[in-house]
């Protein structure tokens, strides 16, 4: 785990940014690009709960409106608050399956608590371009 502790400090950092007027649940994300940078995102609440945009969306968002793709990307790690490993929503899985490569790491973590894992492990079987 030493080998992502830069990496999710960046992602609780971006929580601490997090608008959650609502749910008062905070969640943060970071992406590392292949050239050392780090990416934050967290996320932001509406009134219209629909228009939520969730940390990892947003921070892959930031990172993909920079003119970085999946090739780029060597790691993200999201990170929440509670007692329970924080996970991606289904929304947040079909965005990750789009954006990331399958075997990309994504580290997830609450509190002490930490897995490493990657998207074709959050969603196998998943909806792709392939598909259509």
């Amino acid at each position: 785990m030493e080998k992502y502790t830069e990496l999710l400090k960046n992602a609780y950092e971006a929580m601490d940014n997090a608008y959650a007027p609502y749910s008062n649940f905070h969640v943060g994300a970071c992406v590392k690009t292949k050239d050392g940078k780090y990416h934050k995102g967290a996320n932001v609440e509406n009134a219209s709960y629909g228009l939520t945009n969730c940390a990892e969306r947003s921070a892959l968002f930031h990172v993909y409106s920079l003119g970085y793709r999946q090739d780029d990307i060597e790691c993200m790690a999201i990170v929440g608050q509670g007692n329970t490993l924080i996970t991606p929503c289904g929304a947040c899985r079909q965005v990750l399956v789009e954006l990331l490569k399958r075997d990309t790491p994504i580290v997830l973590g609450t509190g002490e608590k930490v897995l490493v894992t990657n998207i074709e492990e959050l969603m196998p079987m998943a909806f792709t371009s392939e598909d259509l």
